[in-house]
């Protein structure tokens, strides 16, 4: 659903801006663009009482609406991210789970497509590079080092799509793949590592930037052995992406990360699965089973939790009401910080004069009115009016 062929004007909201909230702010919208100025003839919608933010970004999801990122065709791939659009993501990287190597190259492909057609945003590798005893949701007999060579592989079977690639670093390969990765300008993320503080900081130092999904697949924090999280918590090379489902993390622990690394190092992530905005039942997580019972994901073999059933809508809303973190703090780990991270923040990530139409329209208790990318309304929250 489009709007006037002389733009829109969204008034009245308190709109969320980089410097800042403004009470009784405005979007002017024209073509797919945010403007600065509105033509005569804008259509004019009254969103007094509501908030606006910028559309999130997702840069770890596997999934949604009962459709696989790891599996399918690419009509399948659209139907998950369509599900997660109408949540207001209207930036999303599809990530993929441990798989045998040709085969994750193939699926490679064909994201890279959806990436060029502009429908993703990328490719997060996660797995098969990871630590068998941190191994969580993936299939152990298919895990192997990080060899930088093989490593190569999926990066180059991405035809430049591949944005992000888990590690764990501590294993043999570890260090010289995150070197590969930051040269060809993908994101080294450690993740499902049974790493030590000391060897952490070696995989920052290579230039590792970002802790795939905190606290979650990795040592816990000890007084003697603070192992990666304290080293991922107190470096500011790194984000720390956070799953807030209320299942992966203790509301103090959310609070510990925001608190120590900042809200300016925390990426908002749903790490989300075929279950998501889709309802309980049996899935497969790449060639595992998953029951997903009360919206909880976990594996029928073993009980670990398998990625989750959320949505961005409702990590913010949680973030807001329940953790109490403020709205602006919410918007820049949930929009700009992960734009910032794909190398995307001057297209989407913020409401500013020239980038993409993107954003979400909430009222006062953060459920979502209306969602818009790149100018079209994909969820419509009212009719109407003229200037």
């Amino acid at each position: 659903m489009s709007g006037s062929a002389h733009g829109t004007v969204l008034s009245g909201a308190r709109v969320v801006l980089p410097t800042g909230t403004v009470a009784g702010g405005r979007v002017i919208v024209d073509g797919d663009r945010i403007a600065g100025s509105a033509r005569e003839g804008a259509d004019i919608l009254d969103l007094t009482g509501h908030w606006i933010v910028p559309g999130f970004v997702d840069m770890h999801n596997h999934g949604g609406g009962g459709a696989s990122f790891t599996s399918g065709t690419a009509e399948d791939v659209l139907q998950g991210v369509r599900t997660h659009r109408a949540h207001g993501t209207t930036t999303l990287v599809a990530s993929t789970v441990t798989g045998d190597l040709d085969e994750l190259a193939r699926r490679a492909g064909l994201l890279a497509e959806l990436t060029q057609a502009g429908e993703i945003a990328g490719i997060h590798f996660e797995g098969p590079f990871i630590n068998p005893c941190r191994k969580g949701a993936h299939k152990e007999d298919l895990l192997r080092d990080p060899e930088p060579a093989e490593v190569r592989k999926l990066v180059d079977a991405a035809h430049g799509a591949a944005r992000m690639v888990t590690l764990a670093t501590e294993l043999p390969g570890g260090l010289d793949s995150v070197r590969l990765l930051a040269e060809h300008g993908v994101i080294a993320a450690i993740g499902h590592t049974d790493a030590s503080y000391e060897q952490t900081r070696a995989a920052i130092d290579a230039g590792a930037t970002v802790a795939t999904h905190l606290f979650n697949a990795m040592p816990a924090l000890a007084h003697r052995e603070p192992g990666p999280i304290a080293a991922l918590l107190e470096d500011e090379r790194i984000t720390v992406e956070l799953i807030n489902d209320g299942t992966h993390l203790h509301p103090a622990a959310l609070e510990l990360a925001f608190h120590h690394a900042g809200a300016h190092r925390v990426a908002l992530i749903t790490d989300a699965m075929d279950a998501a905005g889709f309802g309980d039942g049996t899935y497969h997580l790449g060639p595992l089973e998953v029951e997903v019972k009360d919206g909880v994901a976990r594996l029928v073999e073993g009980g670990s939790i398998a990625g989750s059933t959320l949505t961005l809508d409702t990590a913010f809303k949680r973030s807001v009401t329940l953790d109490r973190l403020p709205v602006e703090s919410v918007v820049q780990a949930i929009s700009a910080n992960p734009a910032k991270l794909l190398g995307l923040y001057d297209q989407v990530g913020s409401l500013e004069p020239g980038k993409y139409a993107d954003l979400v329209v909430l009222d006062a208790a953060f459920d979502v009115k209306g969602v818009m990318r790149r100018g079209e309304w994909i969820v419509s929250p009212a009719v109407r009016g003229q200037l």
